[in-house]
């Protein structure tokens, strides 16, 4: 037992050693200390040009110098595509969904007189005509839609179109007025 006392004692004093640190050197962990601030001379051109205050080097102030964007502008035909989408969605008009069933809301001898059933005629001509479909190679993912709506795409690029159709009449009315003017200012012959 007093063996593995001098054996831990050793081991501990090897331990302290390695990490004590060395005059000059770089701590064992953590980053390496700062060296001397450096001259503040390099940043003085750039602060004068982006500041109209210069701050002294004393204060804790923090200059950044950017240059400044031309902005984010969101694509007109994409805000023109979402209001359009947000004005057509009739989801917004519908009352909140009563799952209450009233169906058989009578006793009596006759039941429920409008009982939930399958239209087995919706369903035959359905099926013919997705058969139809098929037999000519086209799509069938349109039968099943009840409530057709246009997609935010779709209005994107109605908008892109209706705006470069009035930018075309915009270029060809300024594109006559030019020639107008030039006609005007060309002598009479």
């Amino acid at each position: 037992m007093i063996a593995g006392l001098f054996i831990a004692a050793a081991v501990l004093a090897q331990a302290q050693a390695a990490a004590a640190p060395v005059a000059g050197s770089a701590p064992a962990y953590g980053p390496a200390e700062p060296g001397p601030p450096q001259a503040a001379a390099s940043a003085g051109p750039a602060r004068e040009a982006c500041s109209p205050t210069t701050p002294d080097a004393d204060s804790d102030t923090i200059v950044v110098c950017v240059v400044k964007p031309d902005g984010y502008r969101i694509d007109p035909d994409i805000l023109a595509a979402k209001k359009a989408k947000r004005d057509a969605d009739p989801g917004k008009a519908r009352p909140p969904e009563t799952y209450a069933d009233n169906t058989c809301a009578t006793v009596g001898p006759n039941g429920c007189a409008f009982a939930p059933a399958i239209n087995l005629l919706a369903a035959a001509m359905t099926a013919a005509e997705i058969a139809d479909r098929v037999s000519k190679g086209q799509e069938i993912g349109s039968v099943f839609r009840t409530d057709p709506q246009l997609t935010e795409y779709q209005y994107y690029q109605l908008a892109k179109a209706e705006r470069e159709r009035k930018e075309s009449e915009g270029a060809d009315k300024t594109y006559a007025a030019q020639v107008e003017a030039e006609a005007k200012a060309a002598p009479q012959r």
